[in-house]
């Protein structure tokens, strides 16, 4: 499980030209899901998310995490970021979840951050979506839980 954060001044997500899901200050969550994934990865992960320290503290330091600072967190499903790009001019996919497992596994994902963190959003498992972001920074990076 990859999951690609992004901090954030603001970030929203539409599908067929509405507005599902919108953050203020906080991390957009780019979350790919590989066929191999459990629970407990997903768990894992989470944790590293709402407890990874990327925000300014007095001192203007990245020791804050999104926990500390309460901003949002928007979670938006992406099969390509586990994709093989080692061969060729093509992204490979067999390494990710099937729609079944994906989905299941970034339902209970986004269960687990509703229970854990009071502003979370998402987008749509599956759809076509258009995400806006103003990243502040750039602050970008990639996280694993295996």
């Amino acid at each position: 499980m990859k999951g690609l954060i992004q901090r954030v001044k603001s970030a929203s997500v539409d599908v067929d030209q509405k507005r599902i899901g919108e953050i203020q200050s906080g991390i957009l969550l780019l979350l790919g899901i590989e066929r191999d994934d459990t629970q407990a990865q997903a768990d894992k992960l989470l944790k590293k998310v709402l407890g990874y320290r990327i925000f300014a503290d007095e001192e203007d330091r990245m020791n804050l995490s999104l926990e500390q600072t309460e901003g949002g967190l928007l979670v938006v499903s992406q099969f390509t970021l586990v994709a093989d790009t080692n061969k060729g001019l093509r992204p490979g996919f067999s390494n990710g979840a099937s729609p079944e497992h994906g989905k299941a596994l970034y339902d209970y994902f986004v269960h687990q951050a509703k229970q854990q963190h009071n502003q979370v959003e998402t987008g749509k498992f599956g759809a076509n979506m258009q995400v806006s972001l103003l990243n502040d920074g750039p602050v970008t990076f990639l996280l694993e839980a295996n």
